[in-house]
């Protein structure tokens, strides 16, 4: 049994954590499996949306405590060992960021620690009712540090500080109202609901929201003026698609437009 369960449909690629009987933690091996398929679907041009889900009662549990204090019994006292955990961890969640296609989470159960930060990372989430979502790792002594990284750049700065600083965990109501995550639906209805968003996204020109994606967090991160020159010529390159204009003509001619991409 695959600890990551990965299956295409059509577009779409549905990327499943596949560890149950752990919350589905992101351990050496999960991290892994995650940056394994996340570079292969970077150079997979057939798949246009990713849906990042879990198996069993949980989405995701954070980093496997067990495997962690084990990691510690190593030399130097595990900073070794813990600095290459929160790289390759880090790494797992930027690729999110980086890649082509658009992500969206589908957490159910529980998202705690690092993972709420991987709902955190995903460009889209959709989340049963009920979920709760928490980065309370300063229950036990330990400061979501790298978590709140994703978690900053989703909710307001004070909200992200107390749930930080509290450990406590919000549910699926407050996580909308926040903006961590896009919309609830019932637990029945959640993976009905988030292929549809997926369906949606794997409609519009691929090429466009492509470098839309990488437009988005690039200006994001820019000065106003800096944003609006660079965002300037991502337009002006956008314009000159033969295919943009074809969804132009299109929508003038009012009928479907005929992409190539």
């Amino acid at each position: 049994m695959a600890i990551l369960e990965r299956n295409d449909t059509g577009a779409i690629a549905r990327l499943t954590l596949n560890a149950p009987e752990k919350l589905n933690a992101l351990s050496d091996a999960m991290l892994a499996a995650l940056q394994s398929e996340f570079d292969a679907l970077a150079q997979d041009s057939q798949i246009r949306a990713v849906i990042l889900s879990g198996a069993g009662k949980a989405f995701c549990a954070g980093h496997d405590l067990k495997e962690m204090t084990a990691g510690r019994q190593s030399q130097d006292n595990g900073r070794a060992y813990f600095a290459d955990l929160f790289t390759r961890c880090a790494k797992v969640m930027t690729s999110i960021r980086t890649l082509p296609q658009p992500v969206i989470a589908q957490p159910h159960g529980i998202a705690t620690a690092a993972g709420c930060q991987l709902v955190a990372s995903c460009d889209l989430a959709v989340a049963a009712h009920g979920t709760r979502f928490g980065v309370n790792g300063v229950n036990i002594g330990l400061f979501c540090s790298t978590p709140m990284v994703a978690l900053s750049r989703n909710i307001p700065r004070k909200q992200a500080f107390e749930m930080l600083s509290t450990g406590e965990f919000i549910e699926t109501t407050r996580a909308h109202e926040l903006g961590l995550i896009n919309r609830a639906v019932a637990p029945e209805d959640l993976e009905q609901a988030t292929t549809e968003l997926a369906q949606t996204l794997v409609a519009k020109l691929g090429s466009a929201v492509k470098v839309g994606k990488q437009a988005f967090y690039q200006q994001i991160e820019m000065p106003l003026d800096a944003a609006y020159d660079y965002t300037r010529d991502v337009m002006v390159e956008n314009m000159l698609n033969r295919d943009t204009e074809e969804g132009i003509k299109a929508f003038i001619e009012k009928r479907d437009p005929k992409w190539d991409q």
